[in-house]
């Protein structure tokens, strides 16, 4: 494989922030941040007349956009043939697995050329006329971003709601339409999640909205479509939980759910009767995580209580308290329950061994029981849509990294599954061009951490083939081995695509995770680190060739991973990077901040200040020689705010020491989740992919 040899010396100079150093000082201890500057509020970013700062800021932003487009310029048509790759292999006009739900089969589907989904249904079977719901593609007409949250029904079936986002800062606004005869009620509901429950008097509806500065869920109102009334319901005081409201499949209650990273709370209301004050299910405590499914006369709980990785429990609907529960399958310390599903004879759960998923059916009439089989070394297998009760069919998802994205249909009783869909790869696919691999790297602890591997057979393992190596490692969250259509533009061009499932994720059960946050955040950075200098080792590739990629908590990675270890890779891509951790947990302004005092630590309390500061890599950016790097960002990012990723550009400039490309990407009408539609969002990962074959002299 040749590799470029590519300076940033041979590009025009770079932009160069100003600095205008403020003072954060706290528990004695004094940080300088000379890019402060570069914050701007809601207002200032959509202001039709720009102050003098928000020009200041926006200009910069620009600059950084203009000089990354100039160095990218060299890969322009590569770039465009990239996308025009990857969307090729999209099928234009596609369809979604239908699902039968109170009359009638649901579906969504997409016409040639369109961004949106057109969302679908036909009444008691499939060869009847189709009646559209909603055509998010005439929705979008007009906004430079759109995204719809949500599609909810009414029981009596002549209702939707749905929420919309045409800013990016997951702000939605409701709406309600008539399904029989189209027209749009004269009813909007701002500052909402987009989402909700409709009671069954088809009248009342409910909500969340947000804190209007921090963006938090804090509130549940019915809504009462007679008259465009809204009432408060409930009120979360407590600005480390979030809030939500959904109707159980069973459709008798009305559920206020509430979460935080170590305690959940629930609180139901009869749907037959939503002026009912809601009923708490049992009582709130500090540390207890738990979820509820209705089902006849009881719920199923999910619960962690004296059961790390879980355990299922019931309780009468009459006497939902803790002391009510009994237990249905109890807690075993290899295996997690990450989900579960009720239907009339049967109960699955979604368990997670060894690293893998597993499905286990559960017959509730003789206690027969068994498991799904899955033949690949990593792979991914889940719980799909499921909204009847009366059926022995679980409809069930799978993929592999070689295998496409299939929804199975499977009969509990005869144990036989039914093919539904396989996601189709225009242009073809086969996956035995390909191997995959789940290998066990030590971390320096001792700890072996599992890598999922991806290659062509055409690659030889001798060092010197480009290696891709991903990872996020929080929030419990488990980057699972699925296929990607996308990522074989780098598996045809000879690079490894690899998966590090290290520790604040949740792939070897509950203890991976809490051994990858607060006090012990550390795991997470040496296991990626430790994982690349194995697969190094293992002669998968070389320090020449190896690149790193993750986004959101994964850019935390990538930024931590670049101070601690740069000399172990040639390049990173950090997607919509935290990366300013200090900074941000110390403001209770910025939304997600108060939520997560129990994932990173508060702080306000020093012991978790020193841990953070230790850590945070806009604040241990140093004089060093660091990877080629290449950041994006969105303008409008509600999640991690865009002055993150602008302040660390213009720190690494001010710092490092070497002559590698340093790009930052700011989309300008979007937030954290990119470009919205279906096809515009391939447009920044033609960028990623071009910038790192550049780096590998890859230029068709």
């Amino acid at each position: 494989m040749k590799q470029n040899n590519i300076k940033a010396s041979l590009f025009p100079a770079p932009p160069v922030a100003g600095k205008n150093n403020k003072k954060l000082t706290i528990h004695g201890h004094t940080r300088i941040d000379p890019y402060f500057w570069m914050r701007l509020s809601d207002k200032q970013k959509t202001a039709k007349n720009p102050d003098k700062q928000t020009g200041k800021v926006l200009d910069y932003l620009n600059a950084e956009n203009h000089y990354t487009e100039t160095v990218m310029k060299c890969a322009e048509n590569f770039q465009q043939n990239l996308f025009e790759e990857i969307t090729g292999r999209i099928k234009q006009t596609d369809e979604s697995v239908p699902y039968f739900k109170n009359g009638y089969w649901y579906y969504t589907r997409y016409e040639d050329g369109k961004e949106y989904p057109v969302y679908c249904r036909k009444k008691d079977n499939l060869e009847n006329s189709e009646q559209i719901l909603l055509d998010a593609n005439d929705r979008a007409h007009g906004h430079n971003y759109y995204h719809l949250n949500s599609i909810s029904v009414s029981p009596d079936n002549r209702l939707l709601a749905f929420g919309e986002d045409t800013v990016s800062r997951r702000i939605y606004t409701i709406r309600f339409r008539n399904i029989e005869t189209g027209e749009l009620l004269p009813i909007e509901i701002c500052n909402t999640t987009g989402s909700g429950a409709w009671a069954n008097d088809n009248q009342h509806f409910f909500y969340t909205s947000k804190d209007e500065v921090s963006l938090l869920s804090d509130k549940i109102w019915r809504h009462n479509l007679d008259n465009n009334n809204d009432v408060l319901v409930y009120e979360e005081k407590d600005p480390s939980y979030y809030i939500g409201v959904h109707r159980t499949k069973s459709g008798k209650y009305i559920i206020i759910w509430n979460s935080s990273t170590l305690s959940s709370d629930f609180h139901i209301i009869n749907a037959n009767h939503p002026l009912d004050s809601p009923a708490t299910f049992t009582a709130r405590e500090e540390v207890h995580e738990y979820n509820i499914l209705h089902f006849e006369d009881k719920f199923y709980i999910l619960t962690n209580w004296n059961a790390q990785n879980f355990r299922i429990m019931e309780t009468p609907e009459s006497a939902t308290s803790k002391e009510n529960w009994t237990e249905v399958i109890p807690h075993r310390v290899d295996v997690l329950i990450d989900d579960f599903e009720i239907f009339r004879n049967h109960l699955v759960l979604n368990e997670r061994k060894d690293g893998l998923p597993h499905l286990r059916v559960l017959n509730q009439h003789d206690n027969s029981e068994h498991y799904l089989k899955f033949d690949e070394p990593a792979y991914v297998a889940s719980i799909f849509t499921n909204p009847e009760f009366d059926t022995n069919i679980l409809r069930f998802a799978y993929s592999s990294l070689t295998t496409p994205s299939s929804v199975y249909d499977y009969n509990m009783d005869k144990q036989t599954k039914e093919l539904k869909k396989i996601q189709e790869v225009v242009g073809g696919h086969n996956p035995d061009d390909y191997l995959t691999e789940r290998i066990y790297c030590e971390s320096r602890d001792g700890v072996s951490i599992p890598v999922s591997l991806v290659y062509s057979k055409n690659i030889k393992l001798d060092g010197n083939s480009p290696l891709l190596l991903y990872a996020y490692g929080s929030y419990g969250n488990t980057i699972d081995p699925y296929f990607s259509s996308t990522r074989l533009s780098l598996l045809d061009r000879g690079f490894i695509y690899a998966i590090a499932h290290i520790r604040g994720g949740q792939a070897l059960g509950r203890h991976w995770y809490e051994n990858g946050k607060m006090h012990k955040k550390i795991n997470t950075f040496n296991d990626y680190i430790d994982c690349a200098k194995n697969i190094i080792n293992r002669k998968y590739t070389s320090p020449k060739h190896l690149y790193g990629m993750g986004g959101s908590a994964g850019g935390l990675l990538m930024g931590a991973a670049a101070n601690m270890s740069p000399e172990l890779f040639n390049g990173i891509v950090a997607a919509v990077p935290f990366v300013d951790v200090v900074s941000t947990m110390l403001d209770e302004t910025i939304p997600l901040t108060t939520n997560e005092y129990d994932e990173w630590g508060n702080p306000k309390e020093k012991e978790a200040y020193e841990y953070m500061l230790s850590y945070s890599p806009y604040d241990n950016v140093t004089n060093q020689q660091y990877p080629h790097i290449l950041v994006t960002t969105g303008l409008f990012d509600s999640q991690v705010q865009y002055w993150e990723p602008a302040k660390w550009v213009a720190r690494l400039r001010d710092k490092k020491t070497d002559d590698n490309l340093l790009l930052l990407h700011c989309n300008m009408d979007a937030g954290h989740g990119g470009a919205s539609g279906r096809f515009e969002q391939y447009k920044e990962v033609a960028l990623e992919y071009a910038f790192l074959f550049m780096l590998e002299g890859i230029n068709e």
